[in-house]
């Protein structure tokens, strides 16, 4: 694309996408008022399908159980790009006292993912009127359950949402940035998040009497300061990863030593490499633990989503694009983030990268996945003109 088309397709996305702006704050609201968690993403997945269908396309629901793709193809042959948003809410009681609040008890949009679905609705708006311009095909996920153990990228993935694409994005609202600004990273955005329950099963007596019990309260005491030398001590600090251990119980009463203590947890890093380690070093010193105290111990040990890798070409190819279409550089850094997300599903699979889009309001202070979230819904709108252009440009 020569310099003065380049010129004319700025124009032309924030045009387009700016007439738009209003109907999709609109839409926003409308999502937001009625959220809807996991896969339960009805009445969301109707929204995008009669917008969609407005705009002169034919999606298709029902992919990862109630997950909405659609592919826009161009008048040539070229790469496929994939772009995500996801659709579901958290089982949060909403505090903002917004007119446009949840109606639904328990359930708020409180990750922004009513902003994400919003924003790609305004990419296929503004993409419909550059059609003619692309080569190759864009495909639009809407994705349900990304904020439950049970993974819709992993669904739609097993219903062939990930397959003949070539480059994947997805994207997020950061009420940690203004809004305005964008943020890529390099290396891992995300980690990944593995699970695990442990019993320890000992033998049950008087407290008078220890010599006559196999204590598991000690054993798991000592057990859990020691899983966290796994950390301390044997992961390189320059590849940091995180053990919690979120949940205890074990005994009933002053008196009686029990028979078994559990404790949950999560495992948390930013490689395949770390991630195997950190389980090998679990199991052994669990391992260990049975035998120096004389207890059982039985492991239940779920991986989860992995690290979201971005792929360092595209996150060039994005700042080189969104610089042109912005006039100036998104802000760049090396991935920090324990924080997990199954768009790493698609990663594994595909390059792929993550963009950040700034939601502050000014004189806020919010974070996500809190009871009084309000974005500034302009982010909406960035998100669209941003991610237009993004595709625009690897589409020609």
């Amino acid at each position: 694309m020569n310099a003065s088309a380049a010129e004319d397709i700025d124009q032309q996305i924030a045009a387009v996408v700016k007439e738009l702006e209003p109907h999709l704050v609109t839409l926003r609201r409308d999502i937001h008022a009625h959220p809807e968690l996991g896969f339960d993403t009805h009445r969301t997945a109707g929204v995008v399908i009669k917008e969609l269908e407005r705009l002169g396309y034919k999606p298709v629901r029902g992919i990862g159980k109630t997950g909405v793709v659609l592919d826009i193809r161009g008048e040539k042959a070229g790469p496929n790009l994939l772009l995500r948003a996801d659709m579901d809410a958290l089982p949060i009681e909403e505090k903002t006292g917004l007119p446009f609040a949840s109606v639904w008890p328990g359930k708020m949009h409180a990750c922004g993912h009513d902003l994400h679905t919003t924003t790609l609705l305004g990419v296929a708006a503004a993409v419909k009127a550059l059609q003619p311009e692309l080569k190759g095909s864009l495909r639009l996920i809407f994705q349900p359950a990304e904020e439950t153990t049970e993974s819709g990228a992993a669904a739609m993935i097993a219903d062939g949402a990930a397959e003949g694409q070539d480059l994947a994005i997805t994207f997020h609202n950061r009420p940690e940035l203004a809004a305005g600004n964008i943020l890529l990273t390099r290396g891992a955005s995300t980690a990944s998040c593995d699970e695990f329950d442990v019993r320890v099963i000992g033998v049950s007596g008087h407290a008078a009497r220890p010599h006559a019990t196999v204590d598991p309260i000690v054993a798991t005491a000592w057990l859990i300061t020691q899983l966290q030398t796994i950390i301390s001590r044997e992961m390189d600090p320059a590849h940091s990863a995180v053990l919690t251990v979120g949940h205890i119980e074990g005994g009933a009463i002053h008196n009686i030593i029990p028979d078994a203590c559990l404790f949950r947890g999560t495992v948390r890093a930013r490689s395949a490499a770390s991630r195997d380690r950190i389980e090998a070093s679990f199991r052994r010193i669990c391992e260990g633990a049975a035998i120096s105290f004389n207890v059982q111990v039985e492991i239940v040990y779920q991986r989860g989503v992995p690290p979201l890798i971005n792929d360092d070409r595209l996150v060039d190819r994005a700042i080189e694009s969104l610089t042109r279409q912005f006039s100036r550089k998104p802000e760049v850094q090396q991935g920090s983030s324990f924080g997990a997300e199954d768009f790493s599903y698609f990663s594994e699979l595909i390059p792929a990268c993550q963009i950040h889009f700034g939601s502050a309001q000014p004189g806020r202070h919010d974070h996500l996945h809190n009871s009084d979230y309000q974005p500034d819904e302009s982010c909406i709108s960035l998100g669209a003109i941003a991610l237009t252009r993004l595709a625009l440009d690897i589409l020609s």
